[in-house]
C-alpha cells in the first residue's frame, strides 16, 4: 500500500505536533503532591540524587538541588508556628519572617549536610496510615551501608497545595518535639536575637558537616 506524498507530510506534522504538545508536560512536571506516599517517595528520591551527586555536586550543590524537594514536601510555615506555639504569636510580623526565613534555610541546610555521599544506601516504603485529625503517617526505613536500619514515619497534614510533612520520627524520636523543647527555652530565656543567632550557628555547622 502506497501513501501519497500528501499523506506522508500530513503524517509527518501530526507526529511534530504531538511531540511539541508532549515535550512542555515533561520539562514543566509537578511532584504529585495529592498522594502521601507518592510525596515521600519523591523526597526520598531527590535525597538519593543528592547522596549519588556527593562532593561532586558539594554543599551548594546539594542545596540547590533539594530546595525544590524540601519545599513540595514540608510545610515549614506550619512547623515553625507548632513548635513555637503562643510564643509565635508574640513576635511581629517582621521577627516572624527573618524566622520563617532561617528555618527555610536551616531544614535544607540539614538534609544537604546529612545526605551527602552514597555508598549503596536505599531508602525503602513501609505502610501508609490514617492518623487522628485527618492526619496521614507515611512508614519507611533507611538501610544505611553497613546493613542498620533507620525507621523514618512522616507524619503528613493536607493544606492548600496538597501534602506536606509536618513532623518526621527517627527512630520513634520526634523531631517536631525536640525542636519544641529547644526553640521555647531559648526564645523564651534569651530573646529573638539570641535565638536567631543559634538558628545561623546550627546552619553553619551544617554546611560543615
Amino acid at each position: 500500500m502506497k501513501i501519497s506524498l500528501e499523506a506522508r507530510s500530513a503524517l509527518h506534522l501530526l507526529i511534530v505536533i504531538a511531540m511539541l504538545l508532549y515535550m512542555p508536560v515533561a520539562w514543566t512536571q509537578e511532584p504529585d503532591t495529592t498522594d502521601p506516599t507518592k510525596i515521600i517517595k519523591s523526597l526520598h528520591g531527590s535525597l538519593l540524587e543528592a547522596m549519588r551527586g556527593g562532593e561532586k555536586l558539594g554543599f551548594q550543590g546539594r542545596y540547590k538541588l533539594l530546595t525544590p524537594a524540601i519545599e513540595n514536601s514540608h510545610d515549614l510555615d506550619f512547623i515553625v508556628k507548632t513548635i513555637l506555639g503562643r510564643q509565635w504569636t508574640k513576635l511581629s510580623g517582621e521577627q516572624q519572617q527573618i524566622l520563617i526565613s532561617h528555618f527555610r534555610e536551616l531544614s535544607i541546610s540539614t538534609y544537604s549536610g546529612w545526605f551527602k555521599e552514597y555508598n549503596g544506601e536505599q531508602f525503602k516504603y513501609i505502610e501508609q496510615k490514617k492518623m487522628p485529625r485527618d492526619y496521614i503517617l507515611v512508614r519507611s526505613q533507611f538501610t544505611r551501608s553497613n546493613g542498620d536500619t533507620v525507621s523514618f514515619d512522616y507524619l503528613l497534614r493536607q493544606n492548600k497545595k496538597g501534602w506536606r510533612i509536618i513532623n518526621i520520627l527517627a527512630d520513634g524520636v520526634s523531631d517536631l518535639a525536640l525542636k519544641r523543647v529547644e526553640y521555647r527555652s531559648i526564645l523564651k530565656q534569651k530573646g529573638f536575637k539570641d535565638f536567631i543567632d543559634m538558628l545561623k550557628k546550627k546552619i553553619e555547622l551544617a554546611k560543615k558537616n
